[in-house]
């Protein structure tokens, strides 16, 4: 018996690629895996964690959606962070439109929303509760920190 497929990444049609993963890794301390030419310019992104890798790529032809004319609940990237006032307060200042500022529910979950300058939407998040608290953090070698 073969095991379970799991997810591999989650592929976004975008703009411009090349800008919108320099932000991500700029702004949300992703790390980019792999890299490919022009024109489609794709980007394979790893989270800090490495529990999750993001597929930017740009294909025109193909239909960029309007993801700034998307609800955010339809489409979102949600992050966990520590400090979501804190990130949230850092992202705008990096150019990200606030869709709903920090707040906190009556479970102790953190949320707030935003939009990165190509309009999609970008959740941050600290729930009093991690949705996958028994799974260790993935390491991949090529995630790795060189200087140890």
């Amino acid at each position: 018996m073969f095991p379970m497929p799991s997810i591999e990444h989650l592929a976004l049609n975008v703009p411009d690629a090349a800008a919108m993963a320099d932000w991500y890794v700029r702004h949300l301390e992703m790390r980019i895996l792999r890299s490919g030419p022009p024109p489609h310019n794709g980007r394979f992104l790893a989270d800090a964690a490495g529990r999750c890798v993001l597929e930017l790529y740009s294909r025109p032809a193909d239909g960029i959606p309007d993801y700034a004319a998307l609800h955010p609940m339809t489409l979102h990237v949600a992050f966990d962070c520590a400090d979501v006032p804190g990130t949230f307060k850092s992202l705008t200042a990096a150019g990200a439109a606030v869709v709903d500022e920090p707040t906190t529910d009556a479970d102790g979950n953190t949320f707030a929303m935003l939009r990165d300058p190509w309009g999609i939407a970008v959740q941050l998040v600290r729930r009093a509760q991690s949705l996958l608290p028994e799974l260790p953090v993935w390491k991949h070698a090529s995630l790795a920190d060189s200087s140890t």
